[in-house]
């Protein structure tokens, strides 16, 4: 960790949470990087994000609940009706630790924000 206590990455990310929600995060960085194998990680406002051209998804925890930052809010509107049951703040998925979200969808978050990102890097070398 640097000095100010900012963790440097996902490890010591990891380590500086609470153990109830390590397991929660350790899935959400395997789902990623199962889905975009090449994405970059890096920490990003304190929380382990992913690139993929861009940012992609970012996961993280707070006083409550684990929380997966989808980095888009149409997407999330978009994909309303799947998330119903599932608490939402604007772009970002809360979820209380222990109880992860389905595979599945954080699969397809994933697989979604990555067309995004390819689209948005055709145009810019347009």
């Amino acid at each position: 960790m640097k000095d100010n206590g900012n963790p440097q990455n996902f490890e010591e990310y990891l380590e500086s949470q609470p153990e109830e929600y390590r397991a929660d995060l350790r899935e959400m960085r395997d789902i990623v990087l199962s889905v975009i194998p090449q994405a970059q990680e890096s920490i990003s406002y304190q929380v382990p994000c992913f690139k993929y051209h861009y940012m992609l998804v970012g996961i993280g925890v707070n006083k409550n609940s684990s929380s997966f930052y989808t980095m888009s809010p149409p997407l999330v509107k978009e994909l309303k009706e799947e998330l119903k049951g599932i608490k939402t703040s604007g772009a970002t998925l809360h979820f209380p630790p222990g109880k992860p979200l389905p595979v599945e969808l954080l699969k397809k978050i994933v697989q979604l924000r990555a067309r995004q990102n390819e689209s948005l890097a055709l145009l810019k070398k347009k």
